[in-house]
């Protein structure tokens, strides 16, 4: 595993203006500013979205855009996409009956690039289809949020060659400040389960504290003022904390919208529920955030930010059931774009 943290002199690979076309697909609220990050940095963009109002943002944007997926990708050396599904992806890479994928339609020797958040067996096959068809193949799933992507501060997991990562690097380092390799194809996919499955199971456990701290007196501040230099402290509360006051920035003083959102979170969970019965490991804190998220998703909590799950845990400490998010604060944006999502955490 290499950790890599950019200077300004650490790119190896090609300067913007030399590093030919990339094809940026998926541009929502993750997407958009990171493509945006791209061109502000002199690489030749090319978007596209199947939402029309998200290609229409992205012109506002000044990121050019193409007709379609396969026009962008013609003549691209990179193919970078940001898609909600594993099935979006291969649909898109493999195309059908009525039109070519995006293998097809690409130049040999194409570099994908797939920042989604997806099953690591569906990243395995969506690079296996690659380098069949003659490309090259990474999957760099992000972390930071929203926030995180329009200042290029993301975290990228990577699973990729080593001979790609040269490629890779000067790209990555525009929109991130932590680049990790975590191995081969589907090693990012893998890192981005773990974390999500710590950072899900964090904000339930530190969100109960909370509770807990109400109903024996204790002030939100003075709880925080010890967790957050104390063993308990964790991204949940010190950047993400769910009660409004102690972190001024964190989603619970906006009224809980996201940030990430709960449908995210709940999909995450699902990801890493799934890779824990597969690989059989005798795990329990897992699959117990995965079924509380999947409630919380299961109403307004879909589009309000995870950490609002205090208002679930609260109302059922009252007496009430533990509702599917029941948005005892109000609802915010869902953090995700029906077909053209970006897929990320804030952690």
């Amino acid at each position: 595993m290499t950790d890599t943290t950019p200077t300004p002199s650490a790119a190896t690979g090609p300067a913007p203006a030399k590093a030919g076309r990339i094809a940026f697909l998926g541009l929502g609220h993750m997407g958009l500013p990171m493509a945006a990050n791209l061109v502000a940095a002199g690489y030749d963009v090319a978007g596209y979205d199947v939402v029309p109002a998200a290609v229409d943002a992205a012109r506002a944007a000044g990121i050019p855009t193409a007709e379609s997926a396969l026009d962008a990708a013609a003549g691209a050396r990179i193919v970078l996409t940001m898609f909600p599904s594993g099935a979006h992806l291969l649909r898109a890479y493999l195309g059908g009956p009525a039109e070519p994928g995006l293998l097809a339609q690409a130049d040999p020797g194409t570099l994908f690039l797939d920042c989604s958040t997806i099953t690591v067996e569906e990243s395995r096959e969506a690079a296996d289809a690659a380098l069949a068809a003659g490309h090259r193949s990474a999957d760099a799933p992000v972390s930071g949020g929203v926030v995180g992507a329009e200042a290029g501060t993301l975290t990228f997991m990577v699973g990729a060659d080593e001979a790609d990562l040269p490629q890779l690097m000067p790209l990555l380092e525009v929109m991130g400040r932590k680049i990790v390799h975590c191995g081969g194809h589907g090693a990012g996919q893998a890192a981005k389960i773990c974390n999500n499955m710590i950072l899900g199971a964090s904000m339930i456990v530190s969100s109960e504290a909370f509770v807990l701290g109400e109903k024996l007196g204790l002030s939100h501040q003075a709880l925080f003022d010890v967790i957050s230099t104390a063993s308990g402290q964790c991204w949940a509360v010190t950047t993400n904390c769910p009660v409004p006051g102690p972190v001024p920035t964190s989603p619970a003083n906006r009224d809980y919208r996201p940030g990430f959102a709960g449908a995210l979170m709940a999909k995450d969970l699902g990801l890493a529920l799934a890779a824990l019965q597969s690989t059989g490991v005798a795990a329990e804190i897992g699959p117990a955030a995965a079924a509380i998220y999947q409630r919380y998703a299961a109403g307004e909590g879909a589009t309000r930010d995870f950490s609002g799950i205090i208002t679930d845990i609260r109302h059922a400490s009252a007496g009430g059931p533990a509702a599917a998010g029941d948005g005892t604060a109000g609802d915010g944006p869902a953090g995700d774009d029906a077909v053209a999502a970006d897929d990320s955490v804030g952690g």
